[in-house]
């Protein structure tokens, strides 16, 4: 079976599949897919939620590069956040020998599998691992820290090295079967704990597996009955911006993306560039931080309240992003944008609730971190196709850049011509342009997945009753700037 027909036949019928991190990798290396040679996403097994991580032996017979080791860690750690079972259909080749440099020696990479494997293990997280190929050095570990393992008899091998290896470390000779095979590590070593035929036989072993298992945690959330929005949820498509310098109206995003369209405004007549307030998806309560317009001071500190009152009363916070940054000038810098924005990103970064982040349109600079970009670790974090996100916007980027040029210039005494500096801005744009592009967020894995706007209410209530499980964590705020 291919990875996905495994995926197919392991999950629930007609249930959804969340992919995460589709794209990752898609161009950055020579023969490999998007992807990174792995599938990861949450599916329904025997009624519950798991996360499964599969390899794909078709690409580089399974083997790890960078952006698959880095695929594999956000699984797992999106896997832990969400407290889901585990399940990893091992079928690898282990490293890929020539990409040592990202595979081997930092933190996030390789080993961090092992440790996630481990620390997940201490936090009662259940982990099972189907060995259905051959998994070879760093691959022979995966399945080996996990609490149970199935094997599949004649396909199924596990060994720290393979017989190559073996012959040439020791001079022993042996074949595949006897130094890892199914029936001597299920019958010799006690490696494996259950012993499949084929491959349908061993996946249907780990839905009963999965079955068995503890019972999940009742909801932390009361969830009501879900409404459909007050209007057509593709009618979003009719509000996205054409024009990279106009925002779309996040407003009427809303009244597309929330049950009923009821959006449940807080401070409405102050710092109206972001809009604050109450809604539900899919029945569950959210706070909605939503860009509209620039972030000035006002803004700041009304997210900053919004945030506190949202972790205070356990309310999941949901960012929609569309963004050119924080107001720049000398009257901003005299009105405390420094500082007001510093309370922002404190409130936001010491939040322990949920936290999503969806980029809408443009997010730039640190309004893309204050909007809880990925280095502020949001539980789940997706793009619109047409979303972008930079340290700054292209025409700024190409303009600032120009300015420190042309006063070099002149300050030498030689002169610059118009058509000279247009000719100095078009590359720095279209390199800008080309970074912001949410497909390369998407490849890098700066973001776990490029979503259909239509799509974001379905993904957005799938994620919300996984959070509903976990147990809550009050929140602890960093020191506020006053």
């Amino acid at each position: 079976m291919l990875v996905r027909e495994r995926i197919d036949a392991l999950i629930d019928p007609g249930s959804p599949f969340l992919e995460i991190a589709e794209l990752a990798g898609e161009g950055l290396y020579d023969g490999v897919p998007a992807g990174a040679g792995m599938v990861t996403g949450v599916g329904t097994i025997a009624g519950r939620p798991c996360m499964i991580i599969a390899n794909d032996a078709t690409v580089k017979g399974g083997t790890y590069f960078g952006m698959t080791c880095r695929k594999h860690v956000r699984a797992q750690r999106f896997a832990w956040g969400n407290r889901l079972p585990c399940v990893t259909l091992v079928d690898s080749g282990g490293a890929f020998l020539p990409d040592q440099a990202n595979i081997f020696p930092d933190e996030g990479l390789f080993g961090s599998i092992f440790h996630n494997q481990v620390g997940m293990s201490a936090d009662g997280i259940p982990q099972i691992a189907v060995v259905l190929g051959t998994c070879t050095a760093g691959g022979a570990y995966i399945p080996a820290l996990c609490d149970e393992v199935v094997i599949v008899r004649g396909l199924g091998y596990m060994f720290l090295g393979g017989p190559q290896l073996v012959q040439a470390a020791t001079g022993e000779m042996t074949g595949a079967e006897d130094l890892g095979g199914a029936e001597m590590h299920s019958r010799v070593s006690g490696v494996t704990d259950h012993l499949a035929e084929n491959d349908a036989h061993a996946l249907a072993i780990t839905r009963t597996l999965v079955a068995e298992l503890p019972a999940r945690t009742p909801e932390r959330w009361h969830r009501q009955t879900a409404v459909d929005p007050r209007h057509p949820v593709d009618g979003i498509y009719d509000l996205i911006s054409r024009d990279p310098r106009r925002p779309t109206d996040n407003r009427a995003v809303l009244e597309r993306l929330v049950d009923g369209g009821d959006f449940t405004e807080f401070k409405a007549e102050y710092g109206t560039t972001l809009l604050t307030g109450f809604a539900r998806i899919g029945g569950y309560q959210v706070g909605v931080l939503a860009n509209n317009g620039v972030l000035f001071t006002e803004s700041a500190l009304k997210a900053t309240h919004f945030i506190s009152l949202c972790c205070q009363r356990d309310i999941p916070l949901l960012f929609l992003a569309d963004v050119s940054g924080f107001m720049v000038g000398r009257e901003a810098e005299m009105a405390g944008i420094a500082k007001a924005g510093a309370k922002f990103i404190t409130a936001m970064s010491s939040a322990s609730v949920p936290k999503y982040t969806v980029i809408t349109g443009g997010s730039y600079g640190a309004g893309y971190l204050a909007m809880c970009g990925r280095a502020f670790r949001p539980t789940a974090m997706f793009m619109w196709p047409n979303g972008r996100a930079a340290i700054m916007g292209p025409d700024q980027a190409a303009t600032t850049l120009a300015l420190v040029k042309r006063q070099a210039i002149e300050k030498g005494g030689g002169a610059w011509s118009a058509d000279k500096e247009e000719a100095f801005k078009a590359p720095i744009r279209a390199e800008y342009e080309a970074f912001a592009s949410a497909y390369n967020f998407a490849r890098n894995l700066w973001v776990d997945g490029v979503i259909e706007p239509a799509e974001t209410r379905q993904t957005l209530t799938l994620l919300l009753d996984l959070a509903a499980r976990t147990p809550a964590c009050p929140t602890q705020f960093g020191v506020f700037r006053m």
